[in-house]
């Protein structure tokens, strides 16, 4: 490659070429600018070897800054296009976040369903035990009422057979005082006979 690159030098120099007509190096353009078989820089290093050349600078100093001119261009280039994205890749890129996202969402809707059922399913349970406490509850009530409404008949006629007892009594003494009252009005040699 150099050999070629320092023969259309050469050739340039001299004039022509062996046809007698102007010799045109068909590599004018840079073949040193291929780093790592990554896309090269191009310029017309021929070019600028000519105008250094121009200016006073050895051939050999003017390839020389040329290809180092060339190496450190495309290593710019490559530090620039690392820093870029294709178009491509972009899409790519965008289309597995759409995918991520996507898959995000159904994620979220899958969890979301799950805790809403498993919610659901607490919420039966506690209306279900909620229910059973209220007839447990019910059953109590119902029982400790039906103990008092015995309680009470049992003290109400408990309380009337008293007031009978005591309406007897009365009488009783009602009976024995109309005696002792009919007595008092005898006179008292009646009584003795009696």
């Amino acid at each position: 490659m150099a050999a070629y690159a320092a023969a259309c030098r050469r050739a340039l120099y001299q004039g022509t070429g062996s046809t007698g007509t102007r010799f045109f190096c068909s590599n004018t353009v840079s073949e040193l600018a291929k780093p790592n078989g990554k896309r090269p820089v191009l310029f017309d290093t021929l070019s600028l070897v000519r105008r250094l050349e121009k200016r006073g600078v050895p051939p050999q100093h003017a390839e020389a800054m040329t290809e180092l001119m060339s190496e450190v261009l495309n290593e710019s280039m490559e530090n620039v296009l690392d820093s870029f994205v294709s178009k491509g890749e972009m899409q790519k890129v965008e289309l597995s976040q759409e995918s991520n996202v996507s898959n995000f969402k159904t994620e979220v809707k899958s969890s979301q369903d799950h805790h809403f059922s498993l919610l659901q399913h607490e919420t039966e349970k506690l209306k279900s035990d909620i229910e059973k406490m209220r007839s447990e509850l019910r059953y109590e009530i119902d029982k400790v009422t039906a103990g008092l409404r015995l309680d009470l008949n049992l003290e109400r006629g408990r309380i009337r057979d008293e007031l009978n007892n005591q309406s007897q009594e009365t009488n009783n003494l009602t009976t024995k005082l109309d005696r002792v009252s009919t007595l008092r009005s005898l006179p008292k040699h009646a009584i003795l006979c009696i």
